[in-house]
């Protein structure tokens, strides 16, 4: 029996199925669509011997009545194709020519590119080759490509031929069914990662490799059955019956398209790497590790690649990232409303700062959330990822989401110096763990006791720069090098150089605490540091208290490396170790004193 996920909003769903989302125990679960858009090639694939039966079409207004959209890619010209097959409009846009020239039912045809030159046309119909012309294309069959590619030569044009099992495309370079195609979605508002796209033949090569599952039928030729993500068992119509009835009943969820994976380090020589979907990844251990670094350069992949991801920031760490979208300051807390705003764009990806938020109503903020990202999932495939930062502030341990739908499908990435803090309904569904630094051993077990899980006896020894990574389907844990960012994680933020730390404020007190000098950030730090005595100076210094407060409120290693160095230069006047410390402020924070 076929599941209907867009006509009923709540599903009862058995534990096995709960455990693909954030909750580990049974519960009603928001059914969420990973592939909200079809694309299928016409001929050979969706038409046998160019008609479409009235079984197939049954099928695709089924897929129609899940709330997916259809999209036909052809090479055949527009009018050809309607009128071999007349339901074309129970699709939502075809692409037509081979992806030259798009058309939405009830709109008029669009064409795409320029279309051919006419001395190209003259010449060829002078050599004798018969041409079946559109807006754009220009075809014939085989052998008459060599004519083709000589008259091409000849006028020194920028046009390809492209070959469609035995029929012969002449189209500007660069035009093919992957460029229609991502039009085709921009129209629709849609990415490439919620496309499953289906062929049969050479020219679909494109059309395949711009979804994010590419399925050849089982008629399809070698070179594409080798290229594509699944290979159905039946061939033609009845294969595109076979993809329907999977995206229907389990969301195509037993095809891994692997190409897609994200690396994140490697391991004896060889990629270490996670799903783009259904990976729920926590990355773990003490301040100054480089967790956020690690995640800074998933979040660096993620972001390339197009997949949209909503980044929900406690501290701000990642206003300045490239590619984010900031929302919220220290001044004025974000709504949800704003957020799923933004989110409405698939190009967008937000990075929400929650510093004019009190840390006891961030757990409040993402419940809130939680729905209308799950909306939007439903309907569009979308935000591919949410990442939460100091998550054992924002999902706390005790935390009920039980009300709220968890994230299914998508991708999720926990960071967290305290896992044991986190939520347990949480830590039972993640599936990926990496813990950075030396006490990485340390920040496992304390994974471990949260989620209620047992421990292993023994870990595996590190070595340098090396981190633990435990999977739950490969039953064990293993050592990996992880992967940085290409870009530099910049720390020079509003939030340390200009913000308000509150409570993580540096206060200067002296040795007799006669003072009570407040630094709420590093610009305020180096004023006061100015201005005090040198004997409240070299107090705070040899208790080591700045190098403390860069590790714990501030979490920066390069910033405690420089004032261990401070601290090393007993008998030095006062004045140089301030000079030491203020050059290695400035070198990675936009300051003004």
């Amino acid at each position: 029996m076929l599941l209907q996920p867009a006509t009923r909003a709540f599903a009862d769903r058995p534990l096995a199925a709960c455990r693909t989302g954030i909750l580990a125990t049974p519960c009603r679960t928001w059914w969420v669509m990973r592939y909200c858009v079809f694309a299928t090639d016409y001929d050979g694939t969706l038409a046998n011997e160019g008609r479409v039966d009235e079984r197939t079409l049954g099928w695709l207004e089924q897929l129609r009545a899940s709330g997916r959209r259809l999209v036909l890619v052809s090479g055949r010209i527009l009018s050809d194709l309607c009128q071999a097959f007349p339901r074309a409009d129970m699709f939502d846009v075809i692409v037509a020519e081979n992806g030259a020239t798009l058309w939405k039912p009830g709109s008029g045809e669009l064409t795409l590119t320029d279309p051919p030159p006419a001395e190209l046309v003259r010449q060829l119909e002078q050599r004798g080759v018969p041409l079946a012309k559109g807006r754009v294309i220009l075809a014939t069959w085989q052998p008459h490509e060599t004519a083709m590619l000589g008259v091409v030569r000849e006028l020194g044009l920028e046009w390809q031929v492209t070959f469609n099992k035995g029929a012969v495309m002449l189209l500007p370079s660069g035009v093919n069914k992957e460029t229609g195609l991502e039009r085709a979605l921009s129209d629709l508002g849609v990415t490439r990662h919620e496309v499953v796209a289906l062929g049969d033949a050479e020219n679909d090569h494109a059309l395949l490799a711009g979804a994010e599952i590419g399925v050849a039928v089982a008629n399809a030729l070698p070179a594409l059955k080798a290229r594509a993500d699944f290979v159905t068992t039946s061939p033609g119509s009845a294969g595109v019956i076979e993809v329907i009835s999977k995206l229907l009943s389990s969301d195509l969820a037993e095809v891994k398209p692997v190409r897609h994976d994200i690396a994140v380090g490697e391991a004896e020589g060889e990629p270490t790497s996670v799903p783009p979907s259904g990976a729920r990844l926590l990355v773990c251990g003490s301040s100054g590790t480089g967790k956020s670094t690690f995640a800074s350069g998933i979040l660096e992949r993620l972001v390339e690649r197009g997949y949209q991801v909503c980044l929900v920031d406690p501290e701000g760490d990642f206003e300045s990232f490239p590619g984010v979208t900031p929302l919220g300051s220290v001044e004025r807390a974000p709504n949800v409303e704003e957020v799923l705003a933004l989110l409405a764009d698939a190009r967008v990806h937000p990075a929400v700062s929650l510093l004019g938020l009190p840390m006891r109503d961030r757990p409040a903020f993402l419940s809130q959330l939680w729905p209308g990202l799950q909306q939007l999932r439903a309907r569009a495939g979308r935000p591919h990822w949410l990442v939460l930062e100091e998550a054992h502030h924002m999902l706390p341990r005790g935390f009920d989401i039980s009300s709220a739908a968890p994230l299914s499908s998508g991708g999720l990435l926990l960071v967290t110096v305290h896992p044991d803090l986190v939520s347990q309904s949480v830590l039972q569904a993640v599936n990926f763990v990496v813990a950075i630094g030396e006490a990485a051993p340390k920040a496992l077990t304390s994974f471990f006791q949260g989620a209620g899980l047992p421990s292993p006896e023994r870990y595996p020894s590190q070595g340098p720069g090396e981190a633990l990574l435990w999977r739950d389907d490969r039953g064990g844990l293993r050592t990996f090098t992880p992967a940085s960012p290409r870009a530099e994680h910049r720390r020079h933020r509003r939030k340390y150089a200009t913000g308000d730390l509150r409570e993580n404020a540096f206060r200067f007190r002296g040795p007799e605490e006669k003072l009570d000098l407040r630094a709420q950030n590093l610009q305020r730090f180096l004023q006061l540091a100015d201005g005090i005595d040198d004997e409240t100076w070299r107090f705070h210094l040899a208790q080591g208290d700045y190098a403390r407060w860069f590790r714990e409120a501030i979490k920066d290693e390069e910033l405690v490396r420089a004032a261990a160095e401070a601290e090393a230069m007993a008998g030095v006047d006062a004045r140089e170790t301030r000079r030491h410390i203020r050059r290695a402020i400035e070198q990675r924070y936009v300051v003004e004193v």
